[in-house]
């Protein structure tokens, strides 16, 4: 089941419908859990929220992150030294979960696999998370993930590349529910100076897969950014700028909001 189709209440093809009916790509914005502290991600998550943020992206830390760059993979130590663990990230979706936003946990798959696929899908189902976004599991891969998640109606969010080829394209959009993550260019996540000019087709080529909503992240930093992935993505993700931000205490509401007005359409 693809992007737009047969979503739950809790899910992000809702929120990206809603954002299309007010004339603008949708926001997403990612803020790992335990950075700079508990509570301080909370303020951080609750300030995307205030700011306009259409859904969360809460990441799981995880000590081996390979898809993140030194932004994120930072704030993720940090929080792993801080005692951040599987339950905090629960206790904070259940938190933020009851704005309405769509709560996606970002996380590799070894912490899920470890706790149990089911018994971690019921969790997050039972304390209001829309689903998880899988940056190093493939739908190959993924059956016993797969099978909890139709069966809880959570987000099963995976990610296309530049390089993927067609087939590939096909089986990953046959996967997904919620959205397709486009990452825009190959290599880790992080700021930068210009996006590459694979973004665009990589999202025609998804959606000519048979892909619902297709949001582009990797590299979107800035409300110029923001904006030029809006004009041909159903939505634009937000990771290490935010991260940065919440780091050291900036005003992250106004920034959101600048976000905002720049996926407008």
């Amino acid at each position: 089941m693809s992007g737009a189709d047969g979503i739950g209440q809790r899910g992000a093809a809702g929120a990206i419908a809603r954002a299309h009916a007010e004339g603008r790509a949708a926001l997403i914005g990612y803020l790992p859990v335990g950075y700079p502290s508990l509570a301080g991600s909370l303020d951080g998550v609750r300030a995307l929220i205030a700011g306009g943020v259409d859904v969360v992206e809460l990441g799981l830390p995880y000590s081996d992150p390979v898809l993140d760059g030194p932004v994120i993979a930072s704030a993720a130590a940090a929080a792993l030294a801080g005692g951040t663990r599987v339950d905090d990230v629960l206790e904070a979706v259940a938190a933020v979960a009851p704005s309405g936003v769509p709560i996606e946990v970002m996380t590799y798959y070894n912490p899920v696999f470890r706790r149990g696929v089911r018994r971690f899908a019921a969790e997050l189902a039972a304390v209001g998370g829309a689903g998880l976004i899988t940056p190093d599991l493939i739908p190959d891969e993924a059956a016993d993930w797969i099978a909890a998640a139709d069966d809880l109606a959570l987000d099963k969010i995976f990610l296309v590349a530049p390089s993927s080829s067609e087939a590939r394209l096909a089986l990953t959009v046959a996967a997904c529910r919620g959205f397709t993550y486009a990452t825009s260019t190959m290599g880790v996540t992080g700021e930068r100076a210009s996006l590459s000019a694979l973004s665009e087709p990589l999202v025609g080529r998804t959606r000519a897969a048979g892909g619902g909503y297709v949001c582009v992240g990797v590299g979107v930093s800035t409300p110029s950014q923001a904006r030029e992935v809006a004009a041909f993505a159903d939505g634009v993700i937000v990771g290490s700028a935010l991260v940065q931000r919440c780091g050291r205490g900036a005003d992250l509401e106004g920034f959101v909001r600048e976000l905002r007005a720049a996926v407008r359409r």
